[in-house]
């Protein structure tokens, strides 16, 4: 039976009148990515800063492998991992003076400072542009070099802040791609993401996380399995016919439906004949949709049912940056 790596109970943190987290409970089972998904300033980051022992919490437990982040800091912060939101390394080292230096921070054996380097710039593609100076590293090659900092320890226990944050789509990928092959391995890896996409393709389980409370916990499927088997979508326009659709269709149907602006959300488990009883009764009221999508539910579905806005509705987290160092926290 696989153990936890890490587990949380009724977690709280306030930032004077911010309630940043409000009882959070969690388990993350060894050898899995665990994503905690929300909005900025939802919990996430703050969730993971006291994870990592840069934060100390006002309440409740939490543990890393067995040790107590308040209690045993130092045990769990020989463990983990950390890369946060924002790339935390020096732009005038090169990629293997950073790594280098991190390595010595973490206390590493000096004679094997250098090969771990060499290992983890060729294992995240930087050789060739290991002795560059940083600055010249392209934000995906910061990221990749970030991660690569944090894994210096090989530590069991990897925590990911927003990893993909400002990143084009080839290199999330790639960092994607990498963070699969680490948990191959063995690493157990908490990620914290408002990228719906990221959350469903990396995360065996999910953890929706709002106003620093925990609403919804289980796997993607799961969790969008509970909207039902088909969303179907209307662009319905002008002069608040949507509105008046709405209005109609809540009426006449059974199923969930929702507006946002001049487009129209059903969700069903009925498959298609929602479709097309959705567009005979709008077709007996003159109000034709103006476009048509039918697909199945998705993870931003799944929170906008949750929460009522979308993941990235909410204003950016207002909690104070604290800087981290590799290998473990600061």
């Amino acid at each position: 039976m696989t153990s936890n790596a890490i587990v949380v109970e009724d977690l709280h943190k306030r930032f004077g009148d911010v309630e940043a987290l409000a009882g959070i409970d969690l388990e993350v089972a060894e050898g899995t990515v665990f994503g905690l998904l929300g909005p900025n300033g939802a919990g996430k980051t703050t969730a993971v800063r006291v994870l990592a022992t840069v934060l100390q919490p006002d309440g409740g437990r939490a543990e890393v492998l067995g040790y107590d982040v308040v209690r045993q800091p130092e045990a769990v912060r020989r463990r983990i991992g950390l890369a946060g939101q924002y790339a935390a390394v020096d732009p005038n080292l090169t990629g293997r003076e950073n790594l280098r230096m991190v390595g010595l921070l973490a206390q590493l054996v000096r004679s094997r400072i250098l090969p771990r380097a060499a290992e983890l710039l060729e294992r995240f593609d930087l050789t060739s542009a290991a002795d560059r100076p940083l600055r010249t590293y392209s934000g995906g090659m910061r990221r990749r070099l970030d991660i690569a900092a944090s894994l210096m320890q090989r530590p069991p226990v990897l925590f990911l802040d927003e990893p993909t944050t400002g990143l084009d789509i080839t290199s999330r990928n790639e960092l994607w791609e990498m963070i699969r092959e680490l948990v191959n391995e063995g690493t157990t890896v908490l990620l914290t993401t408002q990228y719906l996409e990221e959350a469903d393709r990396l995360a065996g389980r999910i953890a929706v996380v709002d106003e620093g409370r925990v609403i919804a916990n289980d796997t993607p499927e799961a969790l969008k399995s509970q909207l039902g088997s088909t969303v179907v979508e209307m662009d319905v326009r002008g002069n608040g016919r949507a509105h008046d659709a709405v209005r109609v269709l809540s009426v006449r149907l059974s199923d969930r439906v929702e507006q946002e602006g001049e487009r129209i959300r059903i969700t069903s488990e009925r498959g298609a004949d929602v479709l097309i009883e959705a567009l005979r009764i709008l077709d007996d009221q003159g109000m034709a949709p103006d476009a048509l999508t039918v697909r199945e539910p998705s993870l931003d579905d799944v929170f906008l049912a949750l929460t009522g806005h979308h993941a990235e509705d909410k204003q950016e987290d207002k909690q104070p940056e604290l800087a981290t160092s590799k290998g473990g926290a600061a």
